[in-house]
């Protein structure tokens, strides 16, 4: 039985990698977000606007205690995912545990690179943005620092590059 668990800020890489490893290793792919979204028929800021940061956080651990139960997994967490309760803690209990770790400047990048829409940085000039990342990666790495593995991200613009990092994994669960 295999769980497996990844962790890191938003722009990480965490559902890109998740879902590659997934692949890799014949294993079921959750995104987090993707879970609570399709269980709950509402997308993440529609949540958070109707029930509050709070309120998502609370049903955000109740979904990551589901699906963590779940055999045979890669599960990509939301950004904030560790930061709440003793979900880090869980997180370490139930699976091994990766915290994909970029610099600012990475982080920057891949999210300049993504499609999808980040409410928490809609609007941000590149330098707002930058500050940002900074101080919120100040309050959250104590808690992506207690992961059981480390991966350094760097910017990743092929899939050869994305591989390297599933391998890297591979490698740490099976050596």
């Amino acid at each position: 039985m295999q769980r497996i668990i990844i962790i890191g800020y938003m722009g990480a890489g965490k559902t890109t990698i998740g879902r590659q490893l997934a692949q890799a290793l014949q294993l079921e792919f959750f995104d987090l977000d993707w879970y609570i979204e399709d269980r709950f028929r509402m997308k993440i800021p529609q949540i958070f606007a109707e029930k509050g940061e709070e309120g998502f956080r609370d049903l955000e651990r109740k979904m990551l205690h589901e699906v963590a139960e779940f055999e045979n997994v890669v599960i990509s967490c939301g950004g904030g995912t560790p930061c709440f309760f003793d979900n880090i803690d869980y997180m370490n209990q139930q699976a091994e545990t990766f915290w994909l770790r970029a610099t600012p400047e990475v982080l920057q990048a891949h999210l300049n690179m993504g499609k999808s829409i980040r409410p928490l940085i809609q609007g941000k000039t590149p330098e707002e943005l930058h500050t940002f990342i900074v101080e919120s990666l100040r309050t959250r790495e104590p808690f992506y620092a207690k992961a059981k593995h480390i991966i350094d991200i760097e910017v990743m613009h092929t899939k050869e590059q994305i591989l390297h990092y599933v391998n890297e994994i591979t490698r740490t669960i099976n050596p």
